[in-house]
Formats: C-alpha cells, sequence, structure tokens
C-alpha cells in the first residue's frame, strides 16, 4: 500500500529545530511523499524552502482564512510570485472559518474568491479549510456557493481539507469535481457526520492526511 500524507504541515515553526528528522522518519516508516501547504506568505516560503531541500516534497501556497486580514496587496504579490514556483503542485490551504473567526468573515470571502483565482490561473487544485460554529453549517454552505459559481470548466480541483460537515455537503462537493481528506477530526465528539462520510465516499475520491503537527 503506497502511503502518501495528502497535508502536512512540516513547515510549522515547531518543527523548526527538527523537520529533516521528521521527514526522514516518515520516508523511513514508508511515506512515498507529503504535501506541505503554506497558510500566509512566512509558511509558504518555508514550504518552497523544504521542498528545495528534499525533493519528495510537495508544496502548497495560499493564505488561510485565519490569515485573511493579515496578508496585505505586497503579501499576497509574493504569494502569486511563489505560486510560480515548480514544486508547488496545489494552491492553499485557503477556505472559509466561521467557528473561529479569526479574520471578519467578509474578509475571509475576499481572500478565499483570490486563492480561487489563483488556482484558476494557475491550473492548480484548491486546499479547502472549512469549518462552521458547532451545530452550523454557514461555512460550508458558503463555501460550496463560492465553487457553484465558478464555471464547470474553470473549476479548479477542490481538496476538502480535514473534512468537517454534513453528509449532503459532502454529496454537494463530491458533484462539483472535489477530493475529500479525512484526518482524525472523524474520531472528535459532535463530528459523527465525517465518519459516515468517510464510510460513504468513493474509494478514488478519498485522500488521508495528518494534518501534522495539529
Amino acid at each position: 500500500m503506497r502511503l502518501i500524507d495528502s497535508h502536512g504541515h512540516v513547515n510549522a515553526e515547531r518543527f523548526s529545530d527538527d523537520a529533516q528528522a521528521v521527514v526522514e522518519a516518515a520516508r523511513a516508516a514508508g511515506v512515498e511523499r507529503i504535501l506541505v501547504p503554506g497558510w500566509n506568505v512566512a509558511s509558504s516560503e518555508r514550504a518552497i524552502d523544504l521542498v528545495e531541500r528534499v525533493p519528495w516534497l510537495d508544496a502548497g501556497v495560499g493564505v488561510h482564512p485565519h490569515d485573511a486580514a493579515k496578508v496585505d496587496d505586497a503579501g499576497w504579490g509574493r504569494i502569486r510570485d511563489l505560486a510560480a514556483h515548480p514544486s508547488v503542485v496545489a494552491i492553499g490551504e485557503t477556505g472559509l472559518d466561521y467557528d473561529r473567526v479569526f479574520s471578519p468573515i467578509p474578509e475571509q470571502l475576499t481572500n478565499l474568491r483570490r486563492n480561487l483565482a489563483l488556482a484558476i490561473e494557475t491550473s492548480r487544485p484548491v486546499i479547502l479549510h472549512c469549518r462552521s460554529a458547532a451545530g452550523r453549517r454557514d461555512a460550508q454552505d458558503a463555501l460550496v456557493a463560492e465553487l457553484a459559481a465558478v464555471p464547470d470548466g474553470d473549476r479548479p480541483l477542490p481538496i476538502v481539507h480535514s473534512f468537517s460537515g454534513p453528509v449532503d455537503y459532502a454529496e454537494r462537493m463530491l458533484e462539483l469535481g472535489a477530493v475529500i481528506s479525512f484526518s482524525g477530526l472523524v474520531f472528535r465528539k459532535g463530528e459523527e457526520a465525517s465518519a459516515t462520510v468517510a464510510a460513504r465516499t468513493p474509494v478514488d475520491r478519498i485522500l488521508v492526511e495528518t494534518d501534522s503537527p495539529f
């Protein structure tokens, strides 16, 4: 069985002293590739630095909804520049987070749209974070609406990172061409629907991730 981690933040600051040892241990355990997503300018730069040193890693660059209000035009210009790097295989992690709301929702939507536009421009998949507050689904519904507004021929491949949400949200994302990535979140109390989605999703549309170190 091939082992590929579709979402591992080896570029996180807590790995600053031992990132090389971490990826070597993963390799020794049989992991063939790790996709290392950025979530702001600095982490996207670190992802590029890692893939330049470790050829079996791949990078994503983009702006997470938590950082939507923190990245100015100059920072976004840097993300666009990084997206041209040959080892960048995806845009993101981006998306919507209506649970913690570390950035105002209007700025999250603006940020999501420019990440989607960059994914379209570069013909790359887009890595999507999506969380609503407990008992709600407004972020999931907003994300579906944004993706559905993109014409079928232009829509980038959506990668639903660390799935959270109701079953019909997953069904709609699959209709929009998405692949769905599952992490340990499916075992968290209150995320029982995620386990149902994991059981029902076609095998060829499933990704598995560590979301390390989170």
